[in-house]
């Protein structure tokens, strides 16, 4: 396992990376709209431009293996305030498992955090 790992990690890295990235492009071509989700959520809509750079930029990061660790907890910190602004409706089933879903991506970007970015990644070749 041990001689394996730095490709699991990477093909773990590049998985978590990927929905990050689809949702932070698709905010920028619904931006009226998920400014306006923010605000129904008590939080202000002017937020949405770092919202975006974090999802979109920390998951090309994540995935290219650039600043992985940093991109890694700035990402589980965004799925834990995500899961606590968006999802904390325990009485509704579906945003049970959507707050739970989102912890457990925290939990895998704080593994990813500890553990560095893998075999393949740009952090490599920094160092």
């Amino acid at each position: 396992m041990n001689v394996a790992a730095p490709y699991l990690i990477t093909l773990g890295r590049v998985m978590l990376s990927l929905i990050f990235i689809q949702s932070g492009i698709m905010k920028i071509f619904d931006y009226a709209g998920t400014q306006t989700h923010m605000v129904e959520h008590g939080l202000p809509g002017v937020l949405l431009p770092l919202v975006i750079l974090v999802e979109a930029g920390g998951g090309l990061c994540v995935l290219a293996g650039f600043f992985t660790r940093w991109a890694a907890l700035a990402l589980a910190g965004f799925c834990v305030l995500a899961a606590i602004f968006f999802h904390a409706d325990f009485a509704d089933q579906m945003q049970m498992i959507n707050f739970a879903k989102n912890i457990t991506i925290a939990g895998g970007f704080l593994v990813l955090a500890g553990s560095g970015p893998g075999a393949w990644a740009l952090d490599n070749r920094l160092r």
